[in-house]
């Protein structure tokens, strides 16, 4: 006996179990994909799994967890206790009684999320030059005695980064501990990438892949979950972070080269005790990739080491905390803010609480100003970021778009005239949650005074955008704006 056919020609028995399994997967989603997930991210996913079953859930399996690996997050847990051990003796750090009580509250909140406290006796210079940086940071190498570290989210061998790269070579030569972490796949979508590692490889110094999706080597985690921070530190005395990672800044792209773009970024370099909780990250994050503790280069600091000087924390975030370090930290400045907040960030994608953090603080009456690229290298991001534009000009907030082919990648928060961050973050859903970041905050008015320096000359190179034009955009362009939206809530 032949079996029953449907319509279509497939078998009825094979029908009725797709059926099955069809319904059966929204089913089960509908009780676990919302398990401690935002709303909107729930959603998003929920969105996916019922109009495409079979992809979204294979999807979701895939990339759908947006914490680390048990086992990393209990590294994170360990190395977070080791490093409020060793700074126990920092908590009388910092003349807190001088600031503004906001301001002491919100270095609580780092440092019960990030395991550091707020420290004085600082000095930090802004680099703002691609190739100013560059050299700054290559300086530094060549002065080194006894160690340098070395983490960027992008590592990569061209004719702008020889010089650097030499640098390092030339330091381990004369025996100089070199230690190098890049993010896998962050540098393995870069050009050249094979020529970098080769180049490693023949280095004397030690060099791994963080977060490394190499299966074939037992190593796996989800493939968006990255390490995106950018840091270098020299004999525990010298550091810098920032936006700009060690590449071109057109980063070699035939797209880009051919578009004529040109990264913008913003570093800073630092002395002073803020320089060990710089290191205390990439302590961390080599304790994660090789299971080696750098326990000789934590340095344990007493209040006797205070100097005169700016108060600093560094704030980690990451999957690997249990809280969004970052966005928290963000928002409860904002809500604190008095009189102004300015905003620099080349993406823009805020989840639901930072919006209303942002477009409150504009219907209260403070002067917001958000600054981003007019041009991006992201196209599902740059769209995405579009569709928040008409809700914030809206509040109030004023939107300057720095002028292409300049992609402006700096990622800079200031609120008010006491408090300025500076960092890898950027404003959006990936960094709050999917990317380990560095988030530098400087509680100094006179830091704060040099960064506005800054902001007024990305003010003179941006043109300002309005309402009555924005919202006459044609209605194409609002439907891919409010379609790429959607896609930024997958987490």
């Amino acid at each position: 006996m032949f079996p029953s056919v449907s319509i279509s020609g497939i078998p009825t028995v094979v029908t009725a179990a797709l059926i099955a399994i069809d319904i059966a997967i929204r089913v089960v989603a509908i009780g676990i994909v919302p398990r401690n997930r935002r709303p909107s991210a729930a959603l998003g996913w929920l969105l996916a799994i019922f109009f495409i079953p079979y992809i979204g859930i294979l999807l979701y399996l895939a990339i759908g967890s947006p914490k680390l690996p048990k086992k990393r997050r209990e590294k994170q847990d360990y190395i977070d206790s080791v490093i409020v051990g060793n700074t126990k003796g920092m908590k009388q750090l910092g003349d807190l009684a001088t600031l503004p009580g906001w301001v002491r509250s919100a270095a609580i909140l780092n440092r019960r999320l990030g395991a550091l406290p707020l420290i004085g006796g600082n000095a930090v210079e802004l680099l703002d030059g691609y190739q100013h940086s560059l050299d700054a940071m290559t300086d530094a190498i060549t002065r080194a005695k006894d160690y340098v570290h070395v983490e960027f989210y992008i590592f990569a061998l061209d004719s702008t980064t020889t010089p650097f790269i030499e640098a390092l070579e030339s330091a381990a030569n004369r025996g100089v501990k070199i230690r190098l972490l890049l993010d896998h796949i962050g540098s393995a979508r870069s050009v050249g990438y094979r020529r970098t590692v080769n180049r490693l490889d023949a280095m004397n110094i030690e060099w791994y892949r963080m977060l490394p999706i190499r299966p074939w080597r037992g190593y796996y985690q989800r493939p968006d979950l990255r390490n995106h921070r950018k840091l270098l530190v020299i004999d525990g005395s010298v550091g810098f972070t920032g936006s700009q990672n060690i590449i071109d800044r057109s980063y070699n792209k035939k797209v880009n080269l051919r578009r004529g773009l040109q990264w913008k970024d913003l570093m800073v370099r630092t002395t002073g005790p803020v320089v060990d909780q710089i290191n205390a990250l990439f302590v961390s994050d080599w304790y994660g990739e090789t299971n080696e503790l750098l326990t000789d280069v934590i340095n344990v600091l007493e209040p006797s080491d205070l100097d005169d000087g700016l108060q600093c924390q560094i704030v980690p975030s990451g999957p690997g905390f249990e809280g969004e370090n970052n966005l928290r930290l963000f928002n409860a400045l904002l809500y604190s803010a008095r009189e102004r907040v300015v905003i620099t960030s080349p993406y823009f994608v805020p989840d639901e609480s930072m919006l209303y953090a942002i477009t409150t603080a504009a219907q209260r009456g403070l002067d917001v100003q958000i600054f981003m690229g007019e041009t991006s290298d992201q196209w599902l991001v740059y769209h995405a970021q579009r569709s928040y534009y008409e809700m914030l000009l809206r509040a109030g907030v004023q939107i300057f778009l720095y002028k292409s082919p300049y992609v402006l990648h700096s990622k800079l928060v200031t609120i008010d005239d006491d408090v300025a961050v500076v960092g890898s973050s950027n404003m959006d859903m990936r960094s709050f949650s999917l990317n380990l970041e560095i988030s530098l905050m400087v509680c100094a008015p006179e830091f704060v005074a040099e960064v506005r320096k800054i902001e007024d000359q990305y003010r003179r190179d941006s043109r300002q955008l309005h309402l009555e034009n924005w919202v006459q955009r044609p209605l194409w362009q609002r439907y891919v704006d409010n379609l790429c939206r959607l896609t930024s809530a997958l987490q």
